[in-house]
């Protein structure tokens, strides 16, 4: 009887290590409620929990089957897909299960689209072509737009963002009051020009021969060499998707004060955030540089602020310095480890001195009007930094510096936080 009591007792045992829950636990540390938080698994921890079948992608349920908004990346280019984003909320110190189901790939669900990239490429009768890959005009024969809004653009449902597909590459802003994507309609008779304000929002920067919102250059002996003017700069979208998309700027023949550098910024957007999150990688730092993001300060009259928030540190700026004429805050965060130099140019029209690198956009590629932070810069070692913009007309809690430094530090506070996977 013992004999037979010990058999049943491994049956048992074997056939429940075969029958694994197929799901995920999901628990959020912080005693605050969370909304759209884009949680990114692997393929490998999805197929420890279920192996999905060739022909067939994961999904996500929760509680009475309802399909949560996800998609399934490809990040690697190689026709396999690598990464599934799902989107979830959580009430403070919540756990969720969540479960995983397998579906053939051709009826995967649609989602709200609620990011959207966009390098639209003229062509000869002046219409646009997105396309996924493109490599940028140089300026040394002469200054040519090429793009769609003069940009590589990208969005949320809160705002847009654009940087300029050519040698200024400044980072720019769009303010938007709805949450519909609007950068495929750019520069179209449908939507008129994006510098008057519309119902869906307005350009709402200037950005002059600053950084603009988020530019990037390198600080080596206390000068500060844009990224900009190199020998090739491309854009390469990775994913574009409901609830992620990202794209890659590269870059080769960055020269840094007889420095031949080459640079990586990846760029995601998730829905629901006021902010993109930046990893910049470049190779051959030179010893003690510094990866450094800016804002500009053109029109800013009241003094920019700096604070730190849980494991970031902040820098920001808040005044009615919109081209509407309205608030709007801007802020970089970068982790408290990797924070460097705090600093604010000189706001010397360097053009109007002669160094005019576009004369077009009376545009010069030394660095002026801007207030900066700098990240240690280890060779071919992504630094990552979040960069934040809210529009006063969007939402009254942008009107006031208060209101913005809240949102920046209760951001910071998750992203030091993260929903924890089991």
């Amino acid at each position: 009887m013992k004999t037979r009591i010990l058999f049943l007792a491994l049956i048992a045992s074997v056939l429940f290590s075969c029958n694994k829950p197929s799901n995920f636990i999901f628990k959020n540390p912080l005693n605050v409620d969370r909304t759209d938080e884009a949680i990114i698994l692997t393929r490998d921890q999805i197929n420890a929990k279920l192996a999905i079948k060739d022909g067939f992608l994961p999904v996500f349920k929760v509680g009475d089957d309802k399909l949560l908004p996800s998609q399934v990346d490809d990040m690697d280019n190689d026709g396999n897909w690598d990464e599934a984003v799902v989107l979830l909320d959580f009430k403070a110190g919540e756990t969720k299960t969540v479960d995983i189901d397998q579906i053939e790939a051709d009826n995967y669900p649609e989602f709200k689209k609620r990011t959207n990239l966009r390098l639209g490429i003229r062509q000869k009768d002046g219409s646009f072509k997105e396309v996924d890959y493109y490599r940028a005009l140089p300026c040394d024969n002469g200054f040519k737009i090429i793009a769609q809004a003069e940009s590589v653009s990208w969005e949320n449902d809160k705002m847009g963002f654009r940087d300029y597909f050519d040698c200024r590459n400044v980072k720019d802003l769009f303010g938007k009051l709805k949450p519909d994507m609007i950068m495929d309609k750019l520069q179209t008779p449908e939507m008129g020009s994006y510098h008057e304000l519309s119902d869906w929002g307005m350009d709402i920067l200037h950005c002059g021969s600053s950084l603009g919102s988020g530019g990037l250059a390198l600080l080596k002996n206390d000068s500060l060499y844009r990224l900009g003017s190199t020998a090739v700069y491309e854009y390469q979208k990775l994913t574009e998707g409901p609830v992620r998309s990202v794209f890659e700027l590269r870059y080769k023949g960055w020269e840094v004060d007889g420095d031949d550098l080459q640079a990586v910024e990846r760029i995601s957007i998730y829905p629901g955030k006021y902010w993109f999150q930046s990893d910049v990688t470049v190779t051959g730092c030179p010893e003690g540089s510094q990866i450094v993001t800016g804002i500009v300060t053109s029109h800013l009259k009241r003094q920019p602020f700096q604070f730190k928030a849980a494991d970031y540190q902040c820098i920001g700026t808040h005044d009615v310095q919109s081209l509407n004429n309205d608030e709007l805050g801007m802020a970089v965060l970068v982790p408290l480890k990797e924070a460097g130099k705090i600093g604010r140019t000189t706001d010397i029209d360097f053009f109007k001195l002669g160094y005019k690198t576009v004369i077009e956009k009376s545009f010069s590629n030394i660095i002026s009007q801007t207030y900066y932070i700098g990240q240690k810069c280890q060779s071919a070692q992504p630094a990552e930094h979040y960069f934040f913009a809210v529009w006063g007309l969007e939402n009254d809690q942008w009107k006031t510096e208060e209101g913005f430094r809240k949102y920046i530090t209760g951001e910071a506070e998750k992203l030091s936080s993260k929903i924890e996977v089991n």
